[in-house]
C-alpha cells in the first residue's frame, strides 16, 4: 500500500530536549524523580522508568536531597515555591516556549490586564500558566467560559484585556473563540491577542489536514492522554472517513488496514521516531486486499 508520512510527525523540539536531557541525567544518577508524566506517551515513559525515572504526583513524595525533573508542560508558581523551600535539586525541563508564556503572563498581570487563557482547563500546561495570571483571569475552553470571562471583566471594570493560548491548542478553535470574545467584550476595551500556539503544533495540524484529504485511511500515532495528538485525531476526522488512533502496536488492526490502498500517517509531539518508523514499515509491507472503498466525505 501507499503510505504518506507527515514531515512534522514525532517529537517537537521541546519534547526532544526534555527526553534527551532526562536520559543524560539518568546516566549519571541511579534514580531521578519527575513530577507527573514526563511526556504523554506510555512507551517513552516505560523506557525511562527502566533506566531509573520515578514518577511522583506531589513534592512530598520526593526524598530530601534528591533530583526532581519538571516536565515540558511546566508547573504552577506555588510548586516552584515548594521546591525552593525543600532541599530538592531541581532539573527544570519546562519547554522554553512555555516558560516564555509564564513570564509574559506575569508581566501583563503586573500591568493590571485581565488575562484570558484559551486552553484545556485541566491540562498541566494550562494549570501551570494560569497560576502566573492572578485572580483577574479566566480559562476559556468553550463558549460558556467566554460569558464567565466577559461578566468578570465588566464586574471588575477592567478595560485592558489580553489573550494567551495553550501551546498545543487547536488553531481553528482558538480563532473561533477569539472572534466571539471580540464581539462580547465591552467596545471600549483594549484587547491584545497573543496566539501562543507553538509553531510545531501549527505546522503539524496544517499537514494533518492536507494529508487526510488525500488518503483513504489516516493513522494518528501517540499517547491517548496527549492533548496535541488528540487534536490531530479530531482534525483528521473532519477530512477523512476512516481514522485510527494508535498508541501502541497492539492498536494497529492490520486486517482492517488491508482494505485501504492509500494511508496517511501523522504522529503527536511525544511520539518517538523508532515507533513511527516501525509502524510505517509494517504498513508498507502490508498487502492491500480487494475491497470496494467508498469515501462518504
Amino acid at each position: 500500500m501507499e503510505v504518506i508520512l507527515g514531515k512534522k510527525a514525532g517529537f517537537c523540539q521541546g519534547v526532544r530536549n526534555t527526553v534527551i536531557k532526562t536520559k543524560n541525567n539518568l546516566e549519571k544518577k541511579k534514580r531521578i524523580y519527575c513530577l507527573g508524566q514526563l511526556v504523554h506517551n506510555p512507551e517513552v515513559i516505560k523506557k525511562l522508568e527502566q533506566k531509573g525515572l520515578t514518577i511522583v504526583q506531589n513534592i512530598q513524595d520526593v526524598p530530601e536531597g534528591k533530583d526532581l525533573i519538571i516536565r515540558a508542560h511546566g508547573v504552577t508558581k506555588k510548586i516552584y515555591e515548594e521546591i525552593e523551600a525543600k532541599n530538592i535539586k531541581l532539573i527544570d525541563l519546562t519547554c522554553p516556549k512555555v516558560l516564555s508564556i509564564h513570564k509574559k503572563i506575569e508581566e501583563y498581570k503586573n500591568l493590571e490586564y485581565y488575562i484570558i487563557y484559551i486552553g484545556e482547563r485541566t491540562h498541566p500546561e494550562t494549570v501551570g500558566s494560569v497560576s502566573f495570571a492572578g485572580e483577574n483571569s479566566t480559562i476559556v475552553q468553550n463558549l460558556e467560559d467566554i460569558n464567565v470571562a466577559v461578566e468578570d471583566i465588566i464586574k471588575k471594570d477592567i478595560r485592558n484585556v489580553t489573550i494567551f493560548s495553550q501551546t498545543t491548542f487547536s488553531m481553528e478553535k482558538f480563532d473561533d473563540l477569539v472572534k466571539i470574545i471580540k464581539m462580547k467584550i465591552p467596545k471600549d476595551s483594549n484587547l491584545e491577542i497573543n496566539k501562543t500556539i507553538c509553531d510545531a503544533t501549527k505546522l503539524r495540524q496544517i499537514e494533518t489536514k492536507e494529508i487526510a484529504k488525500q488518503v483513504e485511511l489516516m493513522i494518528i500515532i501517540g499517547g491517548k492522554k496527549s492533548s496535541n495528538t488528540n487534536k490531530l485525531y479530531d482534525i483528521a476526522l473532519k477530512e477523512c472517513s476512516n481514522v485510527m488512533f494508535v498508541e501502541t502496536l497492539e492498536d494497529l488492526y492490520i486486517n482492517y488496514i488491508r482494505r485501504f490502498k492509500k494511508v496517511g500517517v501523522m504522529a503527536g509531539a511525544s511520539t518517538p521516531n523508532d515507533m513511527i518508523e516501525k509502524i510505517v514499515e509494517i504498513l508498507k509491507n502490508t498487502e492491500t486486499e480487494d475491497y470496494i472503498y467508498e469515501n462518504s466525505r
